[in-house]
């Protein structure tokens, strides 16, 4: 056996513990050399994962010195992040990379300060993110973002430039109205303004758009299920069993349209009390695990009941923002990183490359 394949069955042998496959066979480990007693390569990832890169180098570094003659390595890593397919027949949207619906079945679960710490968390591992506030009749992301005040511009009077804060650009049509003023518009009005707002945003060059939807599985949901390209879908419950009930009727709505679940997250798992940290599961336990066992998707994540997590959101400070790492932030971070790895596991998008073809009668 030579060298180089004892070097490469060690790395067929190592596990990515974000993506659950094996570093060889995920095909990011290119320029393979070995040289005086050093294996060399580079190892391109396909999600971001910053905080991450010492980890992996060092677990590729400790089974590659169990290789006899590897005495050293020089590992080289990055991200590549590309588009993603969607449903069928759907072309991507232009400036968006991969398009992300955090989604739940009833409200009060906590889904946009789970879309807002998502999209921080992904961009503090490297990603360029956008967020997309869906929820036409209760925007709460200018407020969560902290840029209630701001209001977008347009270059061309068609077009809008997205809110940037955090690094992450932002859209809601909370920019564009009274937050006094009630939006007393019927279905087909609410999907035409959320269109809108995807397509008329000047999104530059964003990795993943996270969109927070609104509850339910109404007019809002379908239409954007049907006729914007998503990557996939996260869904967003408590333990509680009513919660549980209306996740899943929000799961299932995907499953028929086409949309890949991407996980469940858990929140509100454990109440942590400020004064003495006991734990108690006030809403039930086990409730997003066994959905997760039920429908065969993954459990993304579970957070507790935590009086920061509310705070920070109030304060227009989500809690990646506010305490990049605080355990609270870590678990966020946790779960962007299977968010980001389980998009990157999934078939590739090539529509870009093939020019339209035309056919014309003489």
């Amino acid at each position: 056996m030579s060298d180089l394949q004892a070097i490469q069955n060690a790395l067929a042998l190592t596990i990515d513990p974000n993506t659950g496959k094996d570093y060889l066979s995920s095909r990011g480990v290119k320029n393979l050399k070995f040289e005086g007693g050093v294996a060399s390569f580079d190892l391109v990832l396909g999600y971001p994962a910053q905080s991450q890169q010492a980890i992996i180098r060092q677990q590729l570094d400790d089974a590659l010195r169990q290789v006899p003659g590897v005495s050293g390595t020089d590992i080289r890593i990055s991200t590549l992040i590309v588009a993603h397919s969607a449903q069928r027949g759907l072309q991507l949207h232009q400036g968006v990379k991969n398009i992300i619906a955090v989604a739940s079945g009833k409200g009060g679960v906590g889904k946009s300060t789970t879309a807002v710490n998502l999209a921080l968390a992904l961009s503090a591992e490297g990603a360029r993110v956008g967020l997309l506030d869906a929820d036409i009749y209760g925007p709460s992301q200018p407020t969560l973002m902290g840029v209630a005040d701001q209001h977008p511009s347009s270059p061309d009077n068609k077009h809008i430039e997205p809110i940037v804060n955090y690094g992450v650009q932002t859209m809601s049509i909370g920019f564009l109205i009274d937050p006094e003023q009630p939006m007393v518009w019927r279905g087909p009005m609410v999907t035409q303004a959320l269109t809108q707002l995807l397509n008329d945003t000047l999104w530059d060059n964003v990795d993943y758009l996270i969109i927070d939807l609104p509850p339910g599985t109404g007019d809002i949901q379908l239409t954007l299920s049907q006729k914007v390209p998503l990557t996939g879908a996260v869904i967003v419950t408590t333990p509680q069993d009513i919660a549980l009930l209306d996740a899943r009727k929000g799961l299932k709505m995907f499953e028929k349209v086409g949309v890949p679940i991407l996980g469940i997250v858990e929140n509100m798992s454990t109440h942590i009390c400020s004064n003495c940290g006991h734990a108690e599961p006030i809403f039930g336990e086990g409730g997003g695990a066994a959905m997760c066992k039920d429908y065969g998707v993954d459990l993304l994540g579970q957070l507790p009941l935590d009086l920061s997590i509310r705070l920070n959101a109030d304060a227009g400070k989500p809690s990646v923002a506010a305490d990049p790492n605080s355990a609270v932030s870590e678990i966020y971070k946790t779960i962007a990183r299977k968010v980001a790895a389980r998009v990157a596991i999934k078939s590739q998008d090539f529509s870009a490359k093939f020019p339209k073809i035309v056919i014309q009668s003489d």
